[in-house]
């Protein structure tokens, strides 16, 4: 199974959904196929410059390592190194915090990634569950 224009679409009315439930910041949602190719954005008017990036740098680092962002997150602040790698072998396409997550069908197998950036990180991931559960699929945050 591959990620799907509309299942990306449906993520993305989820994740923004819930930001607007929570009163949150402007939001940015990136979905990504499991290749690491953006198959949908979205940003709120008045979302920063950089949001599309952050949103995408936080679902590709999810892809590269096979992991959820929280992890991801946990390893670069106990392995600083570890992280100015990545984001060096990455092209700067590596954002190591929560907000990011693995999407995974109904069988476990990883069929693509979402990152949202806007609010801080333990928010971003909140929308960032609620937008893919709202597809039917699974989140894998590494929670």
């Amino acid at each position: 199974m591959s990620l799907l224009l509309a299942q990306a679409t449906t993520i993305i009315d989820g994740a923004l959904k819930k930001a607007r439930s929570l009163g949150l910041k402007p939001v940015g949602v990136a979905v990504l196929d499991a290749r690491g190719v953006v198959v949908a954005y979205s940003g709120e008017d008045g979302g920063g410059l950089f949001r599309p990036d952050i949103a995408r740098a936080k679902a590709h680092g999810c892809l590269g390592m096979n992991m959820g962002g929280r992890p991801l997150a946990e390893r670069s602040s106990s392995m600083p190194q570890f992280a100015s790698a990545l984001s060096e072998i990455s092209h700067g396409r590596f954002a190591p915090m929560p907000g990011g997550a693995l999407v995974r069908d109904a069988s476990g197998k990883i069929i693509g990634a979402v990152g949202v950036s806007g609010d801080t990180s333990d928010n971003d991931e909140l929308c960032t569950v609620a937008g893919i559960e709202n597809a039917g699929l699974k989140a894998d945050t590494g929670a």
